[in-house]
């Protein structure tokens, strides 16, 4: 199982968190893995060591995968998480209050947007 972290927003738009497993299916020798899904594109992304984003949405319902670093979020109702290098979030607030970004460190990092 992979987990991962979902951020949505409500029917009054108040962002949440909720942590769900994708299954994984043995392949023999190649590993474990998961059934396919149907992606839109991928965004390579970097940003500057001081990253404060204060609360947004998201542009489109996209997997954030953090390739170095990690970032503290925190949903419109205050609850804070913080995920680290590897960490693969879906994020699905597109409406609503949003939710805000900060870098755990003060360095440049990496991320991979996979929108749907």
């Amino acid at each position: 199982m992979i987990t991962i972290t979902r951020i949505y927003s409500d029917e009054n738009g108040e962002s949440h968190f909720e942590d769900f497993e994708v299954p994984l299916h043995n392949n023999g020798i190649i590993g474990f893995l998961s059934d396919e899904k149907t992606v839109k594109s991928i965004v390579f992304r970097e940003v500057s060591p001081s990253y404060d984003y204060d609360f947004h949405t998201a542009p489109d319902r996209q997997y954030i995968i953090l390739l170095d670093g990690g970032v503290e979020i925190e949903t419109s109702l205050g609850e804070k998480r913080s995920f680290t290098t590897g960490s693969i979030l879906l994020v699905e607030d597109t409406t609503g209050k949003g939710h805000k970004t900060k870098n755990l460190e003060p360095k440049l990092r990496k991320s991979i947007f996979v929108k749907l």
